[in-house]
């Protein structure tokens, strides 16, 4: 899968799931403030990530997952 079409599809289940307009879904958006994740929905994004990528988001990785863009970098390099 290319990344651009690895972003698209991150782009739809995430606006889908979390239920955010796709189009505020932008590289440079915090993620936790653009969809309004508490700690529980963080877990639940990264269960879907898992789900939807095959790629783990361990633990001691999500502090440096802030943007989207830091989000699309770690599953494509992981994928």
């Amino acid at each position: 899968m290319e990344k651009d079409e690895m972003i698209k599809k991150m782009v739809a289940i995430l606006a889908d799931e979390f239920e955010v307009e796709a189009e505020v879904i932008q590289p440079e958006a915090n993620i936790k403030e653009t969809m309004h994740l508490d700690s529980l929905s963080l877990v639940d994004m990264v269960g879907l990530v898992n789900e939807e990528f095959g790629v783990e988001i361990k633990t001691p990785d999500l502090p440096t997952i802030k943007t989207f863009a830091d989000l699309y970098d770690y599953v494509f390099t992981r994928m």
